[in-house]
């Protein structure tokens, strides 16, 4: 039997395939086909996942609901979300949707960015962000996504990128209580004290916490509460903070421990009547219930 080379099995490969030879059984005969995908609304199931959207960080806030009680808020621009790239099975292995968010002159983007954009047949965009979907939840290039995405009273994650806080110390990057502040601490009074080890092993092991860069990492808090939104204007109210400064992108989507109810949810995404008046839409609240929480009931 004879024994041939890698190179030459991967030269055979090539040949194969751009050849209409015999030897096309060593390359996949698979062909790409153009999926033709509709924009309608669909049904979701248990195992459905639906994309998610690039909002603006406009900043924090309170309300007080209906009962009197104070709500920390924090208030998302949902800036001109349009589906930019779409991912199917046939042509990538696997579904997802690329999601671009605001505006962008032409001149302040690269020539990849441009020629993406141009390819693609839309807007040019400020941010881009990628999300894993079913195959279900699949949205054509072109989609316009609004607030309405979601709903009031759902639960979402939603990640961003910290405040950059920059060199600091081992109490405020990490917790520690510091050295004696009187008696025997003359000048060390916020080091982190010995860094070595009492066995002999002479070193300072990997991941010790020490002094360095803090913040501008990516982190993402987890079932925040959507409870309000203003169609009109693209507006999400949510309680509690996210992570990242006024003017930061976020990305938010379904919440992954406390999941929503797939029956209040529009699937794939909202599609907005033909007759419907965008510029007067009244915002939406979630239900509080009808019971007052600071009645104490025995």
């Amino acid at each position: 039997m004879l024994a041939f080379s890698r190179g030459f099995v991967s030269r055979l490969q090539r040949f194969a395939v751009n050849s209409p030879s015999p030897l096309r059984f060593l390359s996949s005969d698979a062909e790409i086909q153009t999926r033709i995908i509709e924009p309608k609304p669909g049904l979701m199931t248990p195992d459905s996942k639906r994309t998610g959207l690039i909002a603006v960080k406009c900043g924090m806030s309170a309300l007080w609901d209906k009962w009197g009680a104070r709500i920390p808020i924090t208030v998302l621009w949902v800036d001109d979300n349009i589906v930019s790239q779409v991912k199917t099975p046939e042509k990538e292995g696997f579904c997802s949707l690329q999601i671009g968010c605001g505006h962008k002159k032409e001149k302040h983007l690269t020539k990849p960015e441009v020629g993406h954009f141009r390819a693609q047949g839309v807007p040019m965009k400020r941010k881009l962000k990628e999300f894993p979907v079913t195959e279900d939840a699949l949205l054509p290039v072109g989609t316009s996504l609004n607030v309405r995405h979601f709903v009031p009273g759902q639960y979402v994650d939603v990640t961003g990128i910290t405040k950059g806080k920059g060199f600091q110390g081992v109490m405020k990057r990490h917790g520690f209580s510091g050295m004696p502040a009187s008696h025997g601490a003359s000048l060390s009074h916020r080091s982190a004290g010995s860094t070595g080890h009492l066995t002999s092993a002479g070193k300072v092991f990997k991941g010790k916490k020490m002094a360095g860069r803090m913040g501008a990492e990516q982190r993402t808090v987890k079932s925040v509460w959507v409870y309000k939104i203003d169609p009109a204007r693209n507006l999400m109210w949510v309680k509690g903070q996210v992570p990242g400064a006024t003017g930061n992108f976020v990305f938010i989507k379904d919440a992954v421990y406390k999941k929503p109810d797939i029956s209040l949810l529009p699937f794939p995404t909202y599609f907005a009547p033909e007759d419907e008046d965008t510029d007067n839409l009244r915002p939406l609240v979630a239900e509080l219930g009808d019971v007052d929480p600071f009645i104490v009931t025995d």
